[in-house]
C-alpha cells in the first residue's frame, strides 16, 4: 500500500516539475523563435493568444475525458502529447508546422493541469492543505530554474550540433516519459465511482460557494500571474533599475512564492482553508500597497507578496477537494476553466489601466509614465484585495451555514 501511495507521489510531484517547465522554459526561446520565423510582434501576439485559447480548450475537456476513459489514462495521455510535441517541435521547419505542435503543447499543458489537480484531490484526503501547496510547491521551483535551464540548453553542443531552442525543448519535453511510468505503475481511486454517484454540474453551479470559489481564484491568479508581467517593468521605468536587478527582485518573488507553497502548507491545514484564503490574500495585498506607496526602498515587499499569494491557487483546489469529494473533477474543471477566462481579461485591465493614467497625468511627462505604472500596478494589489474580501463573504456564508472549512 505504502508503495502505491509513493508511485502516486510521483506521479504527481514530477508532474509539477514538468509542467513548471514547460510553462516557463519560453522566455530565453521565443527572442529565437521570432527570428527564425520572421515573426513580427502581432504574429508573436497572435501565436501566444492562440496557445492560450488551446490551453483553456483542454480545461475544458478534460474533466469529460475523466469519467469516460479514467483518471490514469488521461494523465498519461497528457504527459504523452506533451512529450510527442517536443519531438514535433525540433523537427518543425516551417511555421505552420511549428504553430500546431506548440498548440499540442499547451493542450498536453491544459489537459496536465487539471488532470493533477484531480489527482491531487482524490489522494490527498488527508492533510490536503500541506500536500496540494507541497505538489504546487514543486511547480513553484521548477518555473524558478525553468529559464535559467533552458538558457544553458540552448548553448550545449552535441556531436558537433548545438542544441538551440528546437534542441532545448526536446530535451525538457521528454522528460514528460519520466512520470508516464509512475502513472502506469499506479493506481488511482475515485474512477470506480459510478456516473450516478458523482454530483452533476448542474447542482454544482447551484451552489454559491463555488461561484465565490471562481471569483477568489480568478483575483488571485490574476494577481500571481500578473506580477511576471509587470514587475520588471515597473521597476526598470519607475525606478530606472538595470534589468539584471529587476530580473533578480522577480526571482526573489518567484523563491518567496516556492518556499511558502513548501513551507507554509500546514498552516492552511491547522486555520483552516476559508480563513487561510483571507490572511494569505489580504498579506499579498498589504505588501504590494507598501511597496507601491513606500517607494524605491520598500520594493523588496513586491518580492514578500508572493508568500501570500503562492497559497491561493492549491488552498482552493483543497477547498474543493473537501467540498465536493463525488465533484471534485466536474468544480475542478469549472473553476480553473472560468479562471483562465479572466486572467486574460486582467492582463488586459493592466495596460489600460496604465495607459490611462498615464495620459490623464501627462503622456510624455516621467510623472505620467510613473502614475501609470504604479495605478497599474495597484490593480495587482487590488485584485489580492478582492481575493481577501470575496473570502470574507464567503466565511460568513460558510458560517451561517455551519459549514466552514
Amino acid at each position: 500500500m505504502r508503495k502505491l501511495y509513493m508511485m502516486q507521489l510521483a506521479t504527481i510531484f514530477i508532474g509539477f516539475i514538468i509542467f513548471g517547465f514547460s510553462e516557463n522554459i519560453k522566455g530565453p526561446a521565443i527572442p529565437r523563435i521570432q527570428f527564425d520565423f520572421s515573426l513580427n510582434e502581432s504574429q508573436l501576439g497572435t501565436l501566444l493568444s492562440l496557445n492560450a485559447l488551446g490551453y483553456l480548450i483542454a480545461c475544458s475537456f478534460t474533466a469529460w475525458l475523466t469519467r469516460i476513459w479514467g483518471i490514469k489514462r488521461v494523465t498519461v495521455i497528457a504527459f504523452a502529447s506533451m512529450a510527442i510535441s517536443g519531438i514535433l517541435i525540433y523537427f518543425s521547419k516551417q511555421y505552420t508546422m511549428f504553430s500546431a505542435s506548440y498548440f499540442l503543447m499547451y493542450i498536453g499543458n491544459g489537459m496536465l493541469e487539471i488532470g493533477l489537480a484531480i489527482l491531487g484531490a482524490r489522494i490527498f484526503v488527508r492533510n490536503t492543505g500541506t500536500m496540494m501547496n507541497l505538489s504546487h510547491g514543486f511547480y513553484g521551483l521548477s518555473s524558478t530554474v525553468a529559464p535559467l535551464i533552458a538558457t544553458g540548453l540552448m548553448k550545449v553542443t552535441l556531436f558537433g550540433h548545438t542544441l538551440d531552442w528546437r534542441g532545448m525543448y526536446l530535451v525538457m519535453l521528454m522528460l514528460s516519459i519520466v512520470p508516464i511510468v509512475f502513472a502506469l505503475l499506479s493506481k488511482f481511486p475515485g474512477d470506480e465511482i459510478n456516473h450516478e454517484e458523482r454530483t452533476p454540474l448542474r447542482s454544482l453551479l447551484r451552489d454559491p460557494v463555488l461561484w465565490l470559489m471562481v471569483c477568489i481564484l480568478t483575483f488571485g491568479v490574476v494577481s500571481e500571474l500578473a506580477v511576471g508581467g509587470w514587475l520588471v517593468n515597473f521597476l526598470e521605468k519607475a525606478y530606472d533599475w538595470n534589468t539584471v536587478r529587476a530580473s533578480s527582485m522577480l526571482s526573489a518573488f518567484f523563491l518567496c512564492f516556492a518556499l511558502a507553497r513548501l513551507l507554509l502548507g500546514p498552516l492552511t491545514d491547522r486555520i483552516g482553508f476559508t480563513l487561510s484564503l483571507i490572511i494569505f490574500s489580504g498579506m499579498s495585498a498589504l505588501c504590494t500597497f507598501a511597496a507601491i506607496l513606500g517607494g524605491e526602498t520598500y520594493a523588496f515587499l513586491f518580492a514578500a507578496a508572493g508568500i501570500g499569494i503562492a497559497m491561493i491557487y492549491p488552498t482552493v483546489m483543497a477547498f474543493i477537494a473537501k467540498r465536493y469529494p463525488n465533484g471534485s473533477d466536474t468544480a475542478i474543471t469549472f473553476t480553473v476553466t472560468s479562471m483562465g477566462l479572466g486572467s486574460v481579461i486582467g492582463n488586459y485591465v493592466i495596460g489600460g489601466i496604465i495607459e490611462l493614467v498615464k495620459k490623464s497625468v501627462g503622456s510624455d511627462s516621467d510623472k505620467g509614465l510613473l502614475r501609470g505604472l504604479q495605478a497599474g500596478y495597484g490593480f495587482i494589489g487590488l485584485c489580492a484585495a478582492l481575493c481577501a474580501v470575496t473570502g470574507v463573504i464567503l466565511y460568513m456564508l460558510l458560517r451561517k451555514r455551519r459549514e466552514v472549512i
